[in-house]
């Protein structure tokens, strides 16, 4: 049994510098640091804007980019502004994403102070020729000091990032990345298979064919090797890419996105939702800064939900999660039930009293099984 989706709404801000571009990353960051200062104080403009709506938050998560990129002093500037103007729940959930070389124990000291509760540790591999591959700066020893470093300030709650399907790495390279994981016993692990984003030097060198992603039964391999060992060592398997080791440590943030949960996000290319609405903001830091000197929000589009889109969006993201979704917003129709029933009998999902849940083997076929359904339901009428 998992917990109850907590329906308060989670704040998001995202810090969009990095000391270099990952190769990989389709993020919107930028790796010089000149605009922080500006970028900053816009930010505690725009928190200001919103100031009064959504409250109150019981998720705050700090993601980039690099946030632990930013000064001690530039940190607690930030964390002070928003407890200022918005209002938290006791219980928040408050998460900032890590780079491991960042982590000097004063570093720590602080953000433990600043109220910072869970850890997201970008470590990607504890392999030193692969992080270099990967554009990481980091070496595997500096990600394990991190993780003792961590545990030494009295963390516990923690998350690492890994990723797997990378060019010339085995499955028993892999399957040792894992395994070297658990050493450290993290609360909560997250499995990413490369993706080959646009307009990333990675895209740039897969069209010179100088390298080739995993074909499908590769990527099911990875795919079940990593579940089966991860639920083995007793972590709940409770979203395609994301492990807990118990149903209290899953990401209460995250699952908000998952879940249509209201969220608002801040700064530079950061998305919000309100529960009907969704709106963007510019992916520039000086766009951003600009609109929010000039007293505006840096709002680049939005867009007002129809039901079908809202319901295209349930069956998609519930394919990838052990909630699953409600049938009941299955309208009735020949060729999406038909699909449903073949589903069922090919064990891609199992049904739970009111609710269509993927299996296993249902998540690793979760975007082929959710773009069928979902253009069924397309054709259909309003």
């Amino acid at each position: 049994m998992h917990e109850p989706v907590k329906k308060s709404p989670g704040l998001y801000v995202h810090i969009p510098f990095c000391r270099n571009k990952c190769p990989y990353c389709g993020f919107y960051s930028i790796s010089s640091n000149s605009l922080i200062k500006r970028w900053l104080k816009a930010l505690k403009t725009e928190v200001t804007l919103y100031k009064g709506h959504f409250n109150p938050f019981d998720t705050i998560y700090l993601g980039g980019g690099t946030p632990t990129l930013l000064e001690p002093e530039e940190l607690s500037d930030l964390v002070q502004c928003l407890i200022s103007c918005f209002d938290f729940a006791q219980d928040s959930e408050i998460t900032i994403e890590a780079n491991p070389g960042d982590l000097t124990n004063e570093k720590i000291k602080i953000i433990r102070e600043l109220g910072f509760n869970r850890i997201s540790l970008g470590i990607q591999s504890f392999d030193d020729h692969t992080l270099s591959y990967l554009g990481r700066k980091h070496t595997a020893r500096e990600a394990e000091n991190a993780l003792e470093k961590i545990r030494e300030h009295g963390f516990e709650n923690i998350g690492i990032d890994l990723i797997y399907g990378i060019h010339e790495q085995s499955v028993k390279k892999w399957e040792a990345a894992l395994m070297h994981a658990l050493e450290f016993w993290p609360e909560h692990i997250s499995c990413y298979q490369l993706t080959i984003e646009k307009a990333t030097p990675f895209a740039g060198m897969k069209e010179k064919g100088v390298f080739n992603s995993l074909n499908e039964n590769e990527e099911y391999k990875y795919f079940v090797l990593t579940s089966n060992i991860l639920e083995k060592k007793g972590y709940i398997h409770y979203e395609i890419s994301n492990f807990a080791r118990d149903v209290t440590l899953l990401s209460r943030h995250n699952t908000k996105y998952w879940h249509h949960i209201p969220y608002l996000g801040l700064g530079p290319s950061s998305h919000s939702f309100d529960g009907c609405n969704r709106w963007w903001n510019v992916s520039s830091v000086r766009k951003y800064c600009e609109a929010l000197e000039a007293g505006s929000l840096p709002v680049e589009e939005k867009e007002t939900l129809t039901n079908k889109q809202i319901r295209i969006e349930s069956i998609s993201l519930g394919l990838r999660n052990t909630k699953g979704f409600d049938r009941g917003i299955i309208p009735a129709g020949k060729k999406i039930n038909e699909l449903i029933r073949i589903a069922g009998e090919h064990g891609l999902i199992k049904f739970n009293e009111s609710r269509i849940i993927p299996t296993k083997k249902g998540f690793a076929v979760a975007d082929q099984l959710a773009s069928q359904l979902c253009a069924a339901l397309q054709d259909m009428a309003d």
